[in-house]
């Protein structure tokens, strides 16, 4: 029966062709990497300080300036946060605002804007206070006999 080698601190080893030696460039001709090391006779990619970006395309026209643009994005939209009237139901609070939002994680920031949909329903009397309301929330919101109250 064969002895069972166990894995140690004193005996763990990199898996076998896993590491290479390091490249040793400009040692001499007999190294394979000697006089220009690797990058060939002359241009830009030769010298020192090289950056060329990623995009780059070598002065063709880019990809980015090729591809015609579509749509338009209206400089003056807001952007709001959604929550939805079924995670204000889980709430336990009879007024809830932004910062109350914020706390119960429903939105990233108080400062932006909020607007309540109507997913689902409050099933009880609240006051919430938001930027927007849907039509549909605001209707479920006063027929619990809640107020839907507009931040301006």
């Amino acid at each position: 029966m064969a002895k069972e080698k166990r894995i140690g601190l004193d005996n763990l080893s990199p898996a076998p062709g896993s590491r290479q030696k390091p490249k040793r460039l400009g040692r001499g001709h007999g190294s394979g990497h000697g006089k220009t090391s690797g990058k060939g006779h002359k241009g830009q990619k030769s010298r020192t300080g090289v950056s060329i970006p990623a995009w780059f395309e070598g002065g063709q026209m880019p990809l980015y300036r090729r591809v015609p643009k579509r749509g338009f994005k209206p400089i003056s939209r807001r952007r709001f946060q959604i929550v939805n009237l079924s995670a204000l139901a889980e709430l336990t609070e009879t007024e809830i605002g932004p910062d109350e939002l914020k706390s119960h994680r429903l939105i990233r920031s108080p400062k932006k804007p909020v607007k309540i949909l109507g997913d689902g329903g409050a099933g009880r009397a609240i006051t919430v206070r938001a930027h927007a309301f849907s039509s549909s929330a605001r209707e479920k919101i006063e027929s619990d006999g809640g107020q839907a109250e507009l931040i301006v």
